[in-house]
């Protein structure tokens, strides 16, 4: 059975469907010797012989395998980095399949990296990626106040409280760690935000996405989960989606039981 090009190299694992795409067009991709440019090509697994960055696309469909990934700061998020510097490949020695990563972390940041060799999964998360609500630990110079925490978090539209300062030496730390709750579009937002108060952004955490989540993963590991659970991202997504359609409401802090208890300890994160 033909199928588009960009979705068969993604179900092998080769590359994510919106890579597959780059490689089509820029003539990485051949079927049956030919090299193949447009978009919207088909071919069948089954009996073509088809090409994609020099690796040969196998008809047969493997394990699919779902990674949650704590990546360590100053890693690439990919598997391979024209530069030569450290990529998610270093995280993931002796895993047989071959996997890619479904959207990004910053080189400088550490943190939550969703993994998978299943295409259909990957493209439909990045078609809604910018609804998809992520957690953050965030690290700044100095100390913002509980009404500072409510003030930017109103003005960028995101959630923000204290968490546990693991440098604290009886309640005082000279930069603290706090949570912000927030879609990926908001973190150059909260960015420039500190930057303009004076409390510049040292250090960025991705602890959470969607219902995912590193809660017991040490830096630089990873742990492998059942398709179900990788599955509840989709639904998680369509869940924000629905809720987002009611308005800015959504995003925007409330007083609350989060606001109430902001100084309360929270888990054993190592935000070194």
């Amino acid at each position: 059975m033909e199928e588009r090009l960009q979705k068969i190299i993604a179900r092998a694992g080769i590359a994510s469907r919106r890579h597959a795409e780059l490689l089509i067009t820029s003539g990485q991709v051949r079927v049956n010797g030919h090299v193949v440019r447009e978009l919207g090509s088909k071919a069948d697994a089954a009996k073509d012989r088809i090409e994609a960055a020099g690796r040969v696309v196998e008809a047969k469909e493997g394990r699919r395998v779902y990674i949650i990934l704590n990546k360590p700061p100053e890693v690439v998020s990919a598997m391979a980095d024209p530069e030569g510097r450290k990529t998610l490949r270093n995280c993931l020695r002796g895993l047989p399949e071959r996997v890619f990563p479904v959207g990004n972390l910053e080189y400088a940041a550490s943190g939550l990296v969703f993994l998978t060799n299943d295409g259909d999964l990957a493209a439909e998360l990045l078609k809604h990626w910018a609804k998809l609500e992520q957690l953050y630990q965030v690290k700044v110079k100095g100390m913002l106040t509980l009404p500072d925490l409510e003030r930017l978090g109103k003005e960028i539209g995101v959630r923000m409280q204290t968490v546990r300062q693991p440098d604290a030496t009886r309640g005082r730390a000279a930069n603290f760690w706090y949570e912000v709750r927030m879609r990926d579009s908001k973190k150059e937002e909260l960015r420039r935000l500190l930057f303009k108060e004076m409390h510049p952004l040292e250090k960025l955490k991705r602890i959470g996405l969607g219902p995912l989540t590193i809660e017991g993963i040490p830096r630089g590991r990873y742990r492998m989960i059942e398709q179900k659970e990788a599955e509840k991202l989709k639904k998680f997504e369509k869940t924000d989606e629905g809720r987002g359609e009611k308005g800015k409401g959504h995003s925007t802090p409330r007083p609350g039981r989060g606001e109430r208890r902001a100084h309360r300890t929270r888990g054993r994160e190592d935000r070194a």
